[in-house]
């Protein structure tokens, strides 16, 4: 996508023009009164408006937003005060006009890639124990590959629309580079996203620590999801648009993360406990152009948890969890046709 239409947005009169605003409405009040749905993440101070099938994505103290994911706005910037939002009527009134437009073409998941973490002479974690009166080592790789595989059916049953890859089907050994570079290389339609969901087995050197966890990249850390020859002119430009774009990102992650944790929990029940979701900045989610999350399903240094993650039974209600969540992240964004896509 060509971005010449933004480079008109950035003015000093205008960036000026949003900090001297007169926020006095409450956004989170505004909401309940007016059909919008506000999502709101305190750590990046960034925050998404759905209504009508639109979305703004905005951030704390700035007046330039985020419509759709495809195009830029300026209006009076949002402030954070006494940890409640506040705007101007201006913002509001922008707001409404944008989203009572009609929305022109379908935002929707055009592919998702399931990573099954480590493999070949890479097993990750492991530990052996005594199983019916043998030892048998339990490893992370095989783990991860069978929850994948499973996975990858129930989706591809469900949708037969959406690309649905692997970055490995069986125990090979691929770098984390290599894993990247494959899900940045999916091809998606216009309007298309690509979902990362990464899977993987944890280890403690303590041997009570035990619970699955969602992780997202960490809203400290930013990368490049914008191709800086999409924005012609304005040199200053890329950096904004670049921040405003991988934001996204992030909010879209914790998102994904919080449904797949629902979907964990609602499936797993008491059998093991639901640490939450983090943030890191783990190689192979940092490095994806796309919103992504990393599932660390339990410990394998934990006996008892180690052995479920041994059991069939076990892994097909993880999997089941995942799905669900997925699913959900699924039909709300293409409900509300918000999802990030970069051209």
């Amino acid at each position: 996508m060509k971005l010449k239409r933004f480079a008109i947005l950035v003015s000093t009169i205008f960036l000026y023009a949003a900090l001297f605003a007169s926020n006095d409405i409450a956004l989170m009040d505004k909401c309940k009164n007016s059909g919008m749905t506000i999502y709101w993440d305190s750590l990046s101070e960034t925050g998404m408006l759905e209504k009508n099938g639109h979305q703004i994505s905005f951030r704390n103290g700035e007046g330039m937003v985020l419509l759709d994911s495809i195009r830029m706005m300026i209006t009076d910037a949002p402030e954070l005060r006494d940890n409640q939002l506040y705007v101007s009527q201006k913002f509001l009134d922008d707001s409404e006009e944008f989203f009572n437009q009609k929305s022109e073409l379908p935002f929707k998941v055009g592919a998702i890639l399931i990573d099954a973490g480590h493999g070949g002479k890479d097993p990750g974690a492991l530990k052996t124990y005594k199983i019916n009166g043998k030892n048998v080592t339990i490893q992370e790789k095989d783990i991860t590959l069978k929850v994948s595989k499973m996975l990858a059916e129930r989706l591809k049953a469900a949708y037969p629309g959406k690309q649905i890859i692997l970055t490995r089907d069986k125990d090979v050994f691929l770098t984390l580079g290599e894993r990247t570079d494959i899900a940045n290389s999916v091809k998606v339609g216009e309007n298309e996203a690509v979902l990362f969901i990464s899977v993987h087995v944890n280890s403690s050197l303590n041997k009570t620590s035990s619970g699955y966890e969602v992780w997202y990249l960490s809203p400290g850390y930013r990368r490049n999801v914008l191709d800086k020859s999409a924005v012609d002119g304005d040199e200053n430009l890329f950096p904004i648009l670049n921040s405003m774009m991988e934001e996204e990102y992030t909010t879209e992650s914790i998102m994904i993360a919080k449904f797949i944790m629902d979907g964990l929990q609602g499936q797993i029940g008491k059998e093991s406990t639901a640490r939450g979701i983090k943030a890191e900045e783990w190689f192979v989610v940092r490095n994806s152009n796309m919103p992504s999350v990393l599932i660390e399903l339990g410990f394998v240094s934990n006996e008892k948890e180690a052995l479920l993650l041994n059991d069939e039974r076990y892994l097909k209600k993880a999997t089941l969890g995942i799905y669900n969540g997925i699913a959900a992240f699924i039909t709300h964004f293409e409900r509300s046709q918000g999802f990030t896509s970069i051209k």
